[in-house]
């Protein structure tokens, strides 16, 4: 007669202290995204799952947990979804449901996505690739989403540039260039800057579905910098995004600024309690450090300040 195996999880720890997240990451699944007249996209994706464990309990049995965690997320993505977020607050729902001891459950999901896109003036098909965010937490008061996305672009500096735009005008006065013709010159002409590899983030939050179009969030962030890139790109394009980005010089903050804008324009129709997330990181090209700049906030704040400018 086979004894019955103590539950030592649910036994009382050394320590009383409870803790916020326990759970699994690196949890990989597919995910089928549905499309009106199309077929759907398989997506790869990487999970991570949490609940709170209360103080007065040791453990949140990981083997059980991982098995009813891989269970529900079977479930979840068995079937297609029109929406990333949709998957992520599914699960969160159903793994608030079972454990008692539990009183918010999160998870989180990365996947690559690739969109395909013409280049910008020699219009040749290729694709580009996103890194998705999707998100969900689930308590008792109900579940909050997120969606959002990563995405690289180019960046130029206005203050290296403005040194050479000086450079320049100093140059054509020496030379008796007229000072009318100096100014057409440089304003038709962007002079060189120092660039960077840009990285955008961009998510919005919110009780339920967000109800935004993950590619509008992509548009905005990708927007956001002095150019978008292109994984191919023939002479005429590598022409035209060089002079894009030049004509549009951005430091790491203006970035963020130029999101903040493009949400409020885009998405208005957010509650005043979505929340907005904002980043970007720029790889230096003349220095070592990076450059980073972000910004988190709710959308009534964010809509005052830009609507203020």
């Amino acid at each position: 007669m086979s004894q019955q195996l103590p539950d030592v999880q649910a036994s009382s720890p050394d320590v009383t202290v409870g803790l916020s997240q326990v759970g699994v990451t690196g949890v990989e699944k597919l995910v089928k995204i549905a499309r009106e007249d199309k077929r759907p996209i398989v997506l790869t994706a990487e999970f991570e799952v949490f609940v709170d464990l209360p103080a007065w309990r040791k453990g949140a049995d990981m083997s059980r947990n991982m098995e009813v965690i891989d269970e529900i997320l079977e479930d979840a993505t068995r079937d297609e979804a029109y929406r990333v977020e949709e998957v992520c607050g599914e699960v969160a729902e159903r793994l608030l449901g079972k454990h008692d001891y539990t009183s918010r459950a999160e998870v989180s999901m990365e996947a690559e996505f690739m969109r395909r896109e013409q280049t910008p003036a020699s219009d040749r098909e290729t694709q580009h690739t996103v890194d998705i965010i999707a998100a969900a937490s689930a308590t008792e008061e109900g579940t909050r989403e997120e969606i959002g996305a990563k995405v690289v672009g180019m960046t130029v500096c206005p203050c290296s540039q403005g040194m050479s735009a000086a450079r320049a005008k100093q140059t054509l006065e020496d030379l008796g260039v007229e000072e009318e013709t100096i100014t057409e010159f440089l304003d038709e002409v962007p002079q060189p800057g120092h660039s960077q590899r840009g990285h955008a983030t961009l998510t919005v939050e919110a009780n339920g579905d967000p109800k935004v179009d993950l590619n509008d969030v992509i548009d905005i962030a990708r927007d956001s910098m002095s150019a978008r890139i292109y994984n191919l790109a023939k002479r005429p394009d590598e022409d035209h995004m060089t002079y894009a980005a030049h004509a549009d010089a951005k430091f790491v903050e203006d970035c963020v600024r130029s999101m903040a804008e493009g949400v409020v324009d885009e998405f208005d129709h957010l509650s005043d309690d979505a929340v907005i997330t904002m980043k970007q990181s720029n790889d230096e090209s003349i220095h070592q450090h990076n450059a980073h700049a972000e910004r988190i906030v709710e959308m009534d704040r964010l809509r005052t300040e830009v609507n203020d400018d």
